[in-house]
């Protein structure tokens, strides 16, 4: 009990702490790039693109900057957050699109049967799959664990304060964790529910991992100004004060 007490305590100081609009912004890509996963840009036997790539690096680029001003530990937190906000919304998604009822689509289509056609499949995209949101989640969590140990690891040993320091310790952890997050959930869901073959679930982590790294290198900058206005504003410094405190 007393663990439990000490960890929400410390969850409490943690959401006071790290800004909200950043905690907004992780917990919105998560729950996008889960939906937005059902729709292919290109595909062919051995390479998959989807467009929930185009926001999968928004959420490591936000657990870089928690990992930088406030420990592993904290960007595991959070991104477990994200992942509980992420189910919830696919359990409500999935209720919603059991109701009777038609999308703005089928009006607009012109044919009754075409409309209904349309609601189906917009319905089908909204409420997905069990697997897919347990795949996804399990894929999550574990490029977290992934992404603040290397981040932290890497930023002890090269970040001096400095753009380079931040860019090796994000650039790093993002290209081992994103292949992590590619990794398990194509060998969970796609290996197991799609027959995707082992040679096609290693070809499309790796290449989905150097596009959601590339990105993240565009937007490195950005990330890295954040983290340094929290410094210089003492952001989150009774969240950090109190694990000092615990530490002694």
């Amino acid at each position: 009990m007393r663990f439990i007490r000490n960890t929400l305590e410390e969850y409490k100081d943690l959401l006071r702490s790290v800004p909200s609009m950043v905690i907004a912004v992780f917990v919105l890509s998560v729950v996008l790039m889960n939906l937005l996963a059902g729709r292919e840009l290109y595909r062919s036997d051995y390479f998959c693109l989807n467009t929930g790539l185009a926001l999968s690096w928004i959420s490591f680029l936000c657990m870089d900057c928690i990992c930088k001003r406030f420990g592993a530990k904290a960007a595991a937190r959070i991104s477990v957050l994200a992942i509980a906000v992420n189910m919830v919304c696919a359990v409500l998604f999935s209720l919603l699109m059991m109701t009777p009822g038609r999308w703005a689509a089928y009006y607009s289509s012109g044919d009754p049967a075409v409309g209904e056609m349309i609601t189906a499949g917009i319905d089908a995209t909204f409420s997905g799959a069990w697997y897919v949101v347990a795949g996804s989640s399990a894929a999550m969590f574990a490029a977290s664990l992934v992404n603040g140990t290397l981040n932290q690891f890497v930023g002890k040993r090269a970040d001096k304060g400095d753009f380079s320091g931040f860019a090796a310790r994000s650039l790093v952890s993002t290209c081992i964790a994103q292949f992590v997050d590619n990794f398990v959930f194509s060998a969970l869901v796609s290996h197991v529910f799609f027959g995707w073959t082992w040679m096609q679930v290693l070809i499309c982590s790796f290449t989905s991992m150097l596009i959601e790294l590339a990105f993240e290198a565009v937007f490195t900058p950005v990330g890295y100004r954040i983290s340094k206005g929290w410094e210089r504003e003492q952001v989150g410094q009774l969240y950090l004060d109190r694990l000092a405190q615990a530490a002694r």
